[in-house]
C-alpha cells in the first residue's frame, strides 16, 4: 500500500500502550481503524475518541482473541463500519500474566495470531498487507538466551511467528503480502515493568547494552512506517539494538 487514506486497519491490543498509538498514528495518516479491547472498554474508548477528536475515524470493538467468535468480531466490525479491510497489525500479545492459565501464552501468541489472520484473508483485498510485532528476545529464542521469567512468553511468541509464516504461500497466493517486526525491550510497557520486577534490574541491564531503548511513541511510528514501506513479502525489521542478537544468532 503506497498510502493509508481511505483504507482500514484492524490493530489488536490497541486499547493502550503500543497499540493504541499505532491505531492513533495510522487514524492520523488517513487509516479508519478497528480499535481492539478485551477488557478495559473505558481505556479503548478513550483512544477512539482521541482518534475522533483529531479528525480521524475509528470503533472501539471488544474482543477476546483466544476465543472462537473473538477473531470474526473485529472482521465483521471492519467491513461493517468501514466497508472492507487492508491492513492486519497483530500487536496483542502476553503470557506473563499470572491468572490465565498455564497455556495461555501459547493460546495468545500462536493459536490467537493464526485464528485473527485466517478470519481475516477471507475479506482483505489483493494489496493489503499483514504486520506481526515480535521483540528481539522472541524473534531470537532458538539461538539467544533470554531472561527466565520471559521465556515462555518469547517461545510462544516465536511458535506464532513461525506459524504464521507458514501462512505466506496463502497470503502471497491472494496478493497479500506479511511483514514482521521486531522491536527491543520498550520503555514503559507492560511487559517490560513486570519483566523488571521479575527480574530486577533488567530493563537498565538492556540498557546499557543496547545504548538506549525506544519509548513507546517511537516503536509505534516504526510499525506504522512498515504498514506502506516497500518491502519483500516476509521482510523482518529490525527496531534498536539488533546487532547484538544478529551477532550470536
Amino acid at each position: 500500500m503506497a498510502t493509508l487514506e481511505g483504507t482500514t486497519a484492524i490493530v489488536t491490543g490497541s486499547s493502550r500502550g503500543i497499540g493504541a498509538d499505532v491505531a492513533t498514528q495510522l487514524a492520523a495518516q488517513g487509516a479508519a481503524v478497528v480499535v481492539n479491547y478485551r477488557q478495559k472498554a473505558p481505556r479503548a474508548t478513550k483512544v477512539v475518541a482521541g482518534i475522533e477528536a483529531a479528525g480521524g475515524r475509528a470503533v472501539a470493538v471488544g474482543a477476546d482473541l483466544t476465543a472462537p467468535d473473538g477473531p470474526a468480531a473485529l472482521v465483521d466490525a471492519a467491513v461493517t463500519s468501514f466497508g472492507g479491510l487492508d491492513l492486519l497489525v497483530l500487536n496483542a500479545s502476553g503470557g506473563m500474566e499470572s491468572t490465565m492459565g498455564e497455556d495461555y501464552a501459547l493460546r495468545l501468541n500462536r493459536d490467537a495470531q493464526v485464528a485473527m489472520l485466517t478470519a481475516a484473508v477471507e475479506v482483505m483485498p489483493p494489496g493489503s498487507r499483514v504486520v506481526f510485532i515480535t521483540s528481539h528476545q522472541a524473534h531470537f529464542v532458538e539461538k539467544v538466551e533470554t531472561m527466565e521469567a520471559y521465556e515462555p512468553v518469547a517461545r510462544s511468541k516465536r511458535a506464532g511467528e513461525d506459524a504464521l509464516r507458514a501462512m505466506i504461500p496463502e497470503l502471497e497466493a491472494k496478493g497479500i503480502s506479511f511483514v514482521v517486526v521486531s522491536g527491543d525491550m520498550i520503555e514503559g510497557t507492560v511487559t517490560a515493568t513486570l519483566l523488571d520486577r521479575a527480574t530486577p534490574g533488567a530493563i537498565e541491564a538492556r540498557r546499557q547494552e543496547a545504548g538506549r531503548l525506544y519509548s513507546v511513541a517511537e516503536f509505534a511510528t516504526e510499525i506504522v512506517r512498515m504498514a506502506t514501506s516497500e518491502v519483500p513479502t516476509g521482510h523482518t525489521e529490525y527496531v534498536g539494538g539488533a546487532e547484538d542478537f544478529l551477532a550470536k544468532s
